[in-house]
């Protein structure tokens, strides 16, 4: 039988907006974005201080109001804090309630973070330590797993700000610098240094924004990008906006209203096992993994296929060894969902594995 067709008329209707707001030290990006708290349109801000250690002084703007976000400064209460907000976000809109609107401050430090923590994960393979017994200032290799783990990591916290059943703004450090060749020296042009802007972010975030923005000094405030119908930004042609509100760009601009609803987007993923991953990793104690195994029970009920389930069932029983021996040092702790699903794809179906579990073994 054919797969029966899915689809639904377009609504029309302008999505709240997730923003990237870059630019120089001290040009008001935090600033404008907390005052923006004052608004009438919208409803409660929070605002995440990341390194910024900014937020609370900016309470003596004129009309703000605006919670802070409590966090420990590790990753996953930051992912926490935002999913959190995220959900809050959804109740007010489901209530009709003004929208929430989330500001990060700032995806510079986020992203720093998480190149550091890629940095020291690299730093303790056994190459690299061997390379720094012989020589401490020697270069570190930093092999694509290690990055693909930290881009995971922060893709988690974009498409929640892309999904956000409200406002969403990301600030960011960018300024100019000097260009430079493929082998790292200036590049000049005819006698005369090339510059180039430079945002302290992953590659893709401005693709991944609805709106970016740059904020200098000197200069009044300009749109590099807007997914809208409303106006078009010339590509190398920033639209300057002279008395640049947040206010005025959403709701004026853009068309923004009560009725905007968040970007429908689903999260993309290779195969259906993600929620199961996500399960298994929260599991807490063996009688979870024993309910999670049992829901296996199901079969094709599941709507997994043979060989999703088989890495499901897989996971559970890594879950189960991890939970009876659990890592002593942060090399021996998986660093994302992939890595534990390839971690369970190495594990034997042994039969030792389903006596942990109290189960006999399953036939997919």
């Amino acid at each position: 039988m054919p797969p029966k067709l899915s689809s639904r008329k377009p609504t029309g209707i302008v999505p709240w907006p997730f923003i990237l707001a870059e630019g120089e030290e001290g040009a008001g990006k935090s600033y404008q974005a907390i005052a923006f708290s004052a608004s009438e349109h919208i409803g409660q801000m929070y605002v995440m201080d990341l390194a910024e250690g900014s937020a609370d002084e900016y309470a003596g703007i004129s009309g703000a109001k605006f919670d802070v976000i409590v966090h420990d400064g590790s990753y996953q209460s930051i992912a926490e804090q935002v999913e959190a907000v995220w959900w809050e976000a959804r109740r007010a809109a489901t209530a009709g309630e003004p929208p929430v609107v989330f500001v990060m401050d700032s995806g510079s430090a986020l992203w720093r973070m998480l190149s550091n923590w890629t940095y020291e994960r690299a730093k303790r393979s056994d190459r690299n330590r061997a390379k720094l017994a012989e020589n401490p200032d020697a270069t570190i290799d930093i092999g694509r797993h290690h990055w693909n783990d930290s881009i995971e990591r922060w893709n988690r916290i974009i498409h929640m700000l892309q999904t956000m059943p409200g406002i969403a703004i990301m600030l960011a450090r960018g300024k100019e610098i000097s260009a430079t060749d493929g082998n790292g020296q200036p590049l000049v042009v005819r006698g005369k240094a090339v510059k180039e802007w430079r945002v302290s972010i992953q590659k893709d975030t401005g693709f991944d924004s609805t709106v970016w923005l740059r904020m200098r000094r000197d200069k009044p405030t300009e749109l590099i990008k807007a997914r809208t119908l409303k106006f078009r930004v010339e590509s190398g042609k920033p639209l300057p906006l002279p008395n640049f509100s947040y206010e005025d760009l959403i709701f004026d601009r853009l068309g923004c209203s009560a009725a905007s609803q968040p970007r429908d987007m689903p999260e993309l993923t290779g195969d259906r096992t993600g929620p199961w991953m996500k399960r298994i990793a929260e599991a807490t104690d063996r009688d979870a993994c024993v309910a999670l195994w049992k829901e296996l029970d199901a079969g094709p009920e599941t709507g997994l296929s043979e060989s999703e389930w088989k890495a499901v069932r897989l996971t559970v029983q890594a879950r189960v060894r991890e939970l009876a021996a659990p890592p002593t040092t942060i090399d021996d702790e998986p660093g994302s969902d992939a890595a534990r699903l390839r971690a369970a794809a190495e594990a034997q179906q042994a039969d030792a594995d389903a006596e942990v579990l109290g189960e006999p073994a399953a036939a997919a």
